[in-house]
């Protein structure tokens, strides 16, 4: 079974950008387009890893990761942000909130393969 990844990212570009990296990686890949979605998804897919932008319309990706960290069908899903915030404040505010990597736009291609296979289950592992 393909590990099941939640991007969830508003920029369609990016998103799709996103999608097509980790469809390289073999990965079944569920889309959000806001905070909001994303909750819902995260609770409704139960994904193995989340992609999370943190500049998000309505719910950001900050409070969203909260929300996830605190209810306890999804508190231990890895998230990952993946933002263009690169000041070391919004960095500290991501991890506070349960983050468990920061990588900032525009991410070289091999490293964020190397992220995401981190913290893929290691039976999809090749």
């Amino acid at each position: 079974m393909p590990p099941k990844i939640l991007v969830v990212e508003d920029q369609v570009d990016h998103r799709t950008l996103l999608v097509l990296m980790l469809s390289r990686l073999k990965c079944e890949v569920i889309e959000a387009a806001d905070g909001q979605e994303g909750i819902e998804k995260a609770l409704a897919e139960l994904p193995d890893l989340i992609i999370m932008d943190l500049m998000l319309p309505g719910i950001d990706g900050i409070q969203a990761t909260v929300r996830l960290k605190q209810d306890p069908r999804t508190a231990r899903i890895p998230v990952v942000a993946h933002t263009i915030w690169k000041e070391p404040e919004y960095k500290e505010r991501a991890l506070q909130a349960g983050v468990s990597e920061y990588l900032v736009k525009p991410t070289p291609p091999q490293v964020f393969h190397e992220i995401v296979q981190r913290f893929l289950p290691a039976k999809t592992q090749d």
